[in-house]
């Protein structure tokens, strides 16, 4: 029997069932709901509507089930359309004429609404620790990478020579901005929609304030009808995780191109490759790989569900439904890229040797010889094509950058010291910059980015 089966002249045809029922997939907010019953039921003895005796009742019932629940004994039936209906028929069960009671002054629309924002309270909670436990290990890395360098890209062109410390702790940064979007979202969720009912509120003297404060949430709702058909913060999650993602396939991409026998800067751990059913000496990386490819799979949840918000009429309508596979999953796929980038990252073996070979090629020390005729003041236009015509002889002619510049007239003898391995990095003194002193003052910022993360997320 349905919760409207009162209205109904008959029951619903079993493919109408099929077609609108989320039990197959919102059984994940059993938890959550049973939280959400515990504290209505509790509002309701705050407004007298329940008595003592029945409250306890309730309680006992609703413990019951979340028990049956977390051992797996709880069993579904056919007129089960959701998890929301599914709990609430096994405590009239349970607790028979009193259990009756349990949706008074309760509507499925605020019910599932608030169900959903605790879920999404906790997980962004989990995510945003298992962000930041990947920046620990970008970390850890850019500390053991020490004075390893290599070339810096743009276009994928060799551009500067940079620490490899540097170029792991830009990864860092950006999931620091991860964090806030994600903490932020999490302050805007924090609402509590119980109370509100279908969509105007109700007759009864509920206590949607105390509610509120029982379940945590900072605030409660202002309006019903938004309330209940509020979703923003089902597309903000959507979002963060979906940039969150970009930036993991930007770290699974470079994993890729890094780990490339044409590259040879980064030797993938056994533990986290794949080998080829057909190619004997191949070892892939599928993890990194992956990162890149579910990007496109968040990108189109967070698309889909704007599209479905898209001119919605208030207040409540079934499409709202479809506000849970997508979170579901992408939360699903987040977490598991997190966990499965940060055992990829903490086991890559950095191949010093080539990286450092390619940083050292004459080329990359065109930026230093403009600044060294900068430093004479020659204004950098006229420098950068004085440096720039030299680059272009050296290639034409097959000669050697350096030979061509002691010969310069332009430059001075000391400007052969340009050219010694590493030399260029040291150099990068900018803030914030790829070289040796800005990057000991970065660690030390990006480690204590890091413990404030934890300490606000804990």
């Amino acid at each position: 029997m349905t919760l409207w089966s009162g209205r109904m002249s008959t029951g619903p045809e079993d493919s109408m069932m099929a077609y609108t029922a989320s039990i197959d997939f919102d059984q994940r907010l059993a938890r959550y709901d049973i939280a959400g019953s515990i504290a209505h039921v509790h509002g309701l003895g705050r407004a007298h509507i329940l008595s003592e005796e029945e409250i306890a009742v309730l309680i006992d019932a609703l413990s019951k089930v979340r028990s049956e629940i977390d051992g797996a004994t709880f069993a579904l039936v056919a007129s089960d359309e959701d998890i929301h209906t599914a709990i609430e028929r096994r405590v009239t069960e349970i607790a028979g004429d009193t259990g009756a009671k349990l949706h008074t002054g309760r509507s499925r629309n605020d019910q599932v609404a608030t169900a959903l924002r605790l879920y999404a309270r906790v997980v962004t909670t989990e995510i945003i620790a298992q962000v930041i436990n990947l920046q620990s290990v970008l970390l850890e890395r850019a500390r053991e990478a020490g004075s390893i360098y290599l070339p810096g890209y743009t276009h994928l062109q060799r551009a500067q020579p940079v620490l490899l410390a540097h170029q792991l702790l830009a990864h860092g940064w950006a999931l620091g901005r991860d964090v806030d979007r994600l903490r932020s979202s999490r302050e805007r969720l924090n609402v509590s929609p119980l109370g509100a009912g279908a969509l105007g509120g109700s007759s009864l003297p509920l206590d949607p304030e105390g509610v509120a404060h029982e379940l945590g949430f900072t605030r409660n709702f202002e309006n019903s009808i938004d309330a209940v058909s509020d979703r923003d913060f089902v597309a903000e999650l959507l979002f963060d995780l979906a940039l969150l993602g970009v930036h993991l396939s930007r770290i699974g991409e470079e994993i890729v191109i890094y780990s490339s026998e044409e590259f040879g800067f980064y030797l993938l751990a056994d533990g986290w490759s794949t080998g080829s059913s057909m190619l004997p000496q191949k070892k892939n990386p599928d993890v990194a790989e992956l990162a890149r490819g579910k990007s496109g799979r968040m990108i189109g949840h967070l698309a889909g569900f704007l599209a479905t918000l898209k001119s919605l009429p208030l207040a409540y309508n079934r499409d709202l439904q479809e506000d849970k596979e997508p979170l579901f999953d992408a939360v699903v796929q987040t977490e598991r890229a997190l966990v499965a980038l940060s055992g990829l990252i903490a086991s890559l073996e950095f191949q010093t040797i080539r990286m450092q070979a390619a940083a050292d090629s004459e080329s990359l020390v065109a930026t230093d010889l403009a600044e060294y005729l900068v430093g004479k003041g020659i204004p950098f236009r006229q420098a950068h094509a004085l440096v720039g015509d030299l680059v272009r002889r050296s290639i034409s002619s097959a000669t050697s950058l350096k030979l061509l510049v002691i010969e310069s007239p332009h430059f001075d003898d000391d400007a052969g010291a340009l050219f010694v391995p590493g030399s260029s990095v040291t150099r990068r003194a900018s803030p914030g910059g790829g070289g040796t002193a800005p990057v000991a003052d970065q660690i030390i910022a990006f480690a204590d980015l890091v413990e404030r993360e934890r300490l606000e997320n804990s």
